[in-house]
């Protein structure tokens, strides 16, 4: 039996586009889009470990705040990924793309055109929900 991996995710929202991440070639679910984030070590802190996520992987300084929406999703049959949705803001650098294929700054209509991780599609109905 496998535990499942609990991990962040940021949602970062910026003059009413959000930033989503492709993931990297070689890695599970790879090419596909998500919102950017991490695996939680164990003891970590959730917010903690998207500040430091987001800093290796974009290069940024953000700010974690309130939980949006959490997701619980099994891939394969044999990958249990339970994802906390964050809502974040950019403190500070410019977007580099040290650990992801690509970046794009979407609109909830335009993050359609998108092939989404299935664990992240639940962040994005309650983005919706919101509007």
């Amino acid at each position: 039996m496998s535990f499942p991996t609990l991990v962040t995710a940021a949602i970062i929202e910026s003059k009413g586009k959000f930033l989503i991440t492709q993931r990297p070639e070689g890695t599970h679910n790879e090419l596909r889009w998500e919102f950017p984030g991490g695996k939680v070590n164990f003891g970590e802190d959730p917010r903690e470990c998207l500040i430091r996520e987001i800093k290796e992987e974009l290069g940024i300084k953000i700010s974690a705040d309130n939980l949006l929406e959490y997701s619980s999703h099994v891939y394969n049959k044999d990958k249990h990924t339970v994802l906390l949705g964050i809502h974040c803001k950019v403190i500070s650098g410019k977007i580099e793309k040290k650990e992801i294929a690509d970046y794009k700054w979407v609109d909830l209509k335009e993050i359609q055109n998108y092939d989404i991780t299935e664990a992240d599609l639940p962040f994005i109905e309650k983005l919706k929900s919101k509007e």
